[in-house]
């Protein structure tokens, strides 16, 4: 979300002149966008802060504006504390950043920080998308209505909005005339999108499946998830829509119903394995990944031994594990946290499963001939970039030509991140 904000961010400033620059040292505004999901997210940004401060101590100071959640979360506090910055903007107003930057004034602070999601939404159905990335990110929705009690989402980035129907598909193609050929959907809550037109909701499915129609579009994902929102008319997309990644992000954070009702998921696991099954009942081929947190007030040694279970049961092909991380306003942060050793001590477990079966499914590609859709050309070997189903990062021999395409590439090794092989000559690319 946070590059997809930073791009159409850089489509606004570009009307009012601005350029992106690598010459820092005479730049004349710098801007952060940053997230607010973990506290350490948040002191990175006073460490960039005071690394740029450090390259203006002789010149002439830029503007410094901070933008995304962090802004939001922390406004006036942020003002106070590090007065070399000069503007705080939240996720929901940066479409006022040109008014912002056209009237700044040094002695004047800026805290632009109201929900205002309508209005951003109506700015970028004006602004032309510049996002000519082969793989490319639309957002169709902000905010959450959820409120699970370790996350500050729905205080940074407001209520459930849904972007209209035509006007994300208006984006898509614009996406698709700059080169875009696999697009993602993109939402803190991205399977609650609801929009009403003529009586009518239309919802996530009815998304995927329009965007199946456009010829030029070689693959659909969409991230994030939550398992409330996981409904059978979207289930039923990864039978019918040809070009709908086998491959979901799927959050559950804990094995444990104790610790889940803890969190507010309002899911048990059970909910969860429900889904799981419909979706390899309605396509064998679909793989999951999700996100954990340990080490959550509440959570005891047998609610962890459940987690480990489901990452044993499930085969999560590529996961997010953290420690939890107390956010200042949620209710989370009011109860009694574990001790920091015991909760390192389940993380180090947990990842090691988590980590095994990753390398376990990257290890399955080898020696087999497998769908890439080819990204970028790297910087050095003369080597290519791209992506498998399963987003899984694929490097191999290419040809420029080829970029944008979906080729065949023989897999010849693996680690835990990456695949490696060569294109195979004798099969056409798509």
């Amino acid at each position: 979300m946070n590059e997809y904000d930073s791009n159409r961010i850089f489509d606004i400033v570009k009307k009012i002149g601005y350029k992106k620059t690598e010459d820092h040292e005479n730049a004349d505004c710098y801007l952060v966008n940053t997230c607010h999901i973990r506290d350490k997210a948040k002191e990175k940004v006073y460490h960039e802060v005071g690394r740029i401060k450090q390259i203006y101590l002789k010149k002439k100071k830029p503007i410094m504006v901070i933008a995304g959640c962090v802004a939001q979360a922390e406004n006036q506090e942020m003002l106070k504390r590090e007065p070399f910055i000069d503007v705080v903007i939240g996720p929901q107003s940066y479409h006022k950043i040109n008014q912002i930057l056209k009237n700044f004034q040094n002695s004047k602070k800026e805290d632009e920080t109201e929900f205002d999601t309508i209005a951003k939404f109506d700015l970028l159905e004006q602004t032309k998308n510049s996002d000519s990335k082969v793989s490319s990110f639309l957002t169709i929705q902000e905010g959450c209505d959820k409120f699970c009690h370790f996350c500050v989402v729905p205080y940074t980035r407001g209520p459930e909005c849904s972007r209209p129907f035509k006007t994300v598909i208006k984006e898509a193609e614009q996406l698709i005339k700059n080169g875009a050929r696999e697009i993602t959907l993109l939402g803190q809550n991205v399977n609650a999108y609801s929009f009403k037109e003529k009586n009518k909701e239309l919802r996530i499915s009815h998304l995927l499946n329009e965007l199946e129609k456009y010829s030029e579009i070689k693959r659909i994902r969409y991230t994030t998830s939550h398992p409330v929102d996981m409904t059978d008319d979207l289930i039923e997309c990864y039978s019918s829509n040809r070009k709908l990644m086998p491959f979901i992000h799927l959050p559950i954070q804990s094995g444990s119903n104790k610790v889940l009702e803890l969190m507010n998921r309002k899911h048990k696991v059970e909910d969860y394995l429900r889904i799981y099954d419909k979706l390899i009942k309605i396509n064998p081929l679909v793989k999951i990944s999700s996100d954990f947190i340990v080490g959550y007030p509440g959570e005891e040694k047998s609610d962890f031994n459940e987690t480990i279970n489901l990452v044993k049961e499930i085969k999560f092909i590529n996961s997010f594990s953290f420690i939890f991380s107390s956010r200042p306003g949620t209710k989370a942060s009011k109860f009694e946290e574990i001790k920091s050793s015991i909760s390192k001590e389940r993380l180090i477990e947990l990842q090691s499963h988590l980590f095994q079966n990753q390398i376990e499914h990257n290890k399955f590609f080898e020696n087999k001939v497998i769908d890439v859709l080819v990204e970028n050309k790297m910087k050095y070997q003369n080597k290519y970039f791209g992506r498998n189903e399963y987003l899984n990062s694929v490097i191999f021999n290419g040809d420029p030509n080829e970029i944008g395409k979906v080729v065949k590439v023989n897999i010849e090794n693996s680690n835990q991140n990456t695949l490696f092989g060569k294109i195979n000559n004798k099969m056409k690319a798509a």
